[in-house]
């Protein structure tokens, strides 16, 4: 999809000031040397957009299935004000990929509707390795620009 529309130019710039927020990251060790690669991008514009480096928790959990009871956790705190999902699905020669794909995306996304809680999902789910490599740095700023614009705009409503 390098085709597709992003919607990142039409963010407004105030809704990506990072400043004063507090991020939770929850990474899954598993495919490591991606899911290394993703955090550290998401880190690295969170911190260029605002964000205090002491003010970016991150845990780790073994692999995408564990990572929403991890994000739960998190968001029970109150703490934040938004959360990233850190993760790496490549497609096996089984149907267990469409399931850690499929239940991993609906738990994160039942945190975030649960608890009222931005999380931006930063969890791949490739054909390959190379397909994921190929991704890793982009889906790990992307997700940083959301938790920010995202964390920023249910702020305003608030």
């Amino acid at each position: 999809m390098q085709t597709a529309d992003t919607g990142a130019p039409r963010a407004n710039p105030a809704r990506l000031d990072g400043k004063k927020l507090v991020i939770g990251m929850v990474q899954a060790r598993f495919n490591a040397s991606v899911t290394d690669a993703l955090a550290q991008a998401c880190k690295e514009e969170l911190i260029e957009l605002g964000v205090r480096a002491e003010d970016i928790d991150q845990v780790s959990v073994p692999g995408a299935l564990e990572i929403a009871v991890a994000l739960q956790a998190l968001a029970e705190t109150e703490k934040y004000d938004a959360l990233v999902a850190v993760g790496c699905i490549i497609r096996g020669e089984t149907y267990h990929f469409e399931l850690v794909a499929n239940e991993s995306g609906a738990g994160v996304s039942r945190v975030a509707l649960d608890y009222g809680i931005p999380i931006a999902n930063a969890i791949l789910t490739t054909e390959s390795l190379d397909q994921a490599v190929a991704r890793q740095v982009e889906k790990g700023r992307d997700a940083a620009y959301v938790a920010i614009e995202m964390a920023n705009l249910l702020g305003d409503l608030a």
